[in-house]
């Protein structure tokens, strides 16, 4: 399970420049989701995902935790399975709207708002202990 978010959020910023520079690239809609706070806390604060153990989401959470690395999967997972589910709601083809324009325009910023609506900080909906190279 591809989780390393910070090397595949630098890989999807440098398609827009590379393409502009000439340079092709394919199956942009291979890469993986981002396994981010901001895209899981939104599958989490609309009730697609729920705490096997509720008190989990107030104990303090090593980012190495399982339960952290188990949301983290399951983060990559259903953005691959909503992907075509919005592209067919939109009526584009992959082509045009491939998993990284559903990340940007979509799951990370829907999921920001909901965190905002759910807590006043914004924070994600457990608490990660994490030095922010993670998250």
């Amino acid at each position: 399970m591809p989780l390393h978010k910070l090397s595949q959020w630098l890989t999807y910023s440098l398609i827009e420049p590379v393409r502009r520079a000439g340079i092709t690239v394919t199956d942009i809609d291979g890469l993986t989701g981002l396994a981010e706070y901001r895209n899981g806390g939104l599958f989490v604060d609309a009730g697609v995902m729920a705490l096997r153990d509720s008190a989990m989401a107030q104990r303090p959470n090593p980012v190495g935790s399982e339960m952290i690395v188990e949301w983290r999967a399951l983060t990559v997972a259903l953005l691959d399975r909503i992907a075509p589910l919005v592209r067919d709601l939109l009526g584009v083809a992959v082509q045009d709207f491939p998993l990284g324009a559903l990340l940007e325009g979509g799951t990370w910023s829907a999921g920001r708002k909901m965190a905002l609506q759910k807590r006043a900080d914004g924070a994600p909906p457990f608490n990660v202990v994490s030095d922010g190279t993670v998250f």
